[in-house]
This record gives structure tokens, sequence and C-alpha cells, in this order.
């Protein structure tokens, strides 16, 4: 099995998860959302380690929860995770314009999801529950409403800017 980008992790911080819920198969979910939370994406090595340390799970069927559910990521996130909604009133509204903007100000080339210097992933949603305020952009959890391409522009400077300080 090969996925992502794996990384260095710490048996240490998985065994002190896989603890506080008590290496429970039914806890499997919450577990890999906890792994999730400390490394920003599942990492392959994380995979395999809980896979043969709760009783009766196997690191196959920890991968197939992991890519079954949306909510993980095989591939590193970035700090700042932008979601673009490209639902019907976002997208009539001018989510593409803001889409490629954003794209073009982090030099993501087709298909890249993170930035290169590991500042951001981007990633576009179906609906993100605010139509009236299209279109909608989150990133980590706060929405910019009614976006345009040199709104997000100042916000990724913005952004960025405080990163540099």
């Amino acid at each position: 099995m090969s996925i992502g980008n794996s990384r260095k992790i710490s048996t240490k911080k998985l065994d002190e998860i896989l603890e506080s819920y008590e290496y429970k198969k039914s806890n499997l979910i919450a577990i890999l959302q906890k792994v999730q939370e400390e490394y920003r994406y599942l990492p392959e090595d994380a995979i395999i380690y809980i896979g043969t340390k709760i009783e009766g799970l196997s690191p196959a069927t920890v991968f197939g929860v992991a890519t079954f559910y949306a909510q993980f990521s095989l591939e590193p996130k970035g700090k700042f995770e932008i979601k673009v909604c490209d639902g019907t009133a976002c997208h009539v509204r001018g989510s593409m314009p803001v889409l490629n903007a954003i794209r073009n100000k982090l030099d993501l080339k087709e298909g890249q999801l993170t930035s290169d210097n590991g500042l951001f992933s981007l990633e576009t949603v179906s609906c993100l529950g605010a139509c009236g305020l299209a279109p909608v952009v989150v990133i980590n959890g706060k929405v910019y409403p009614q976006m345009t391409s040199d709104a997000i522009s100042i916000v990724l400077d913005t952004l960025l800017k405080e990163e540099e300080e």
C-alpha cells in the first residue's frame, strides 16, 4: 500500500490517541479524526500502525475506512485549508474565477492540492450551505462571503503576511 506522502510519525502520539479511545475498533473514525487533526492528513505509517494495534482490524480495513469518508485525506493538507464552493448559486455568481485566482496566486498546477510551501490546501466542494452569500470561500472554518478574484487575493496576501511575522 503506497498512499500520500508519508512522513515520520510518533508511535508514542499514536498510542496516546489509541489509548484515549480504548483501542476499540468501534472508535476507529474518531481515532482517524484525531490522527488527521495531529498530522493534517492520515500518514500511511499511521494507518498501518492503527491497523496492527486494534484487535479485529487490519491496515487494509483502516485504509478502506479512510478512503470511504470524504473528510479524510491521504495527502498532506496545508496549514490553511481553503474550500471553494462550486454549488449552483456560487458557480453562477462566479466561483470559478475565484478558484482560478487562488490557483494562480498559490502557483498550484492542475491536480495539485497543496502549495509547495505546505501552507495552503485547496479543494472545491459541492455546497457550503451559504447560497445567499455566494460565491463563498471558507478558510479554516472562517467564511468569506461574496468573494471576487481581487478580494481573495487580498485575503491570501494577508494570510501570507501574518505567516511571515
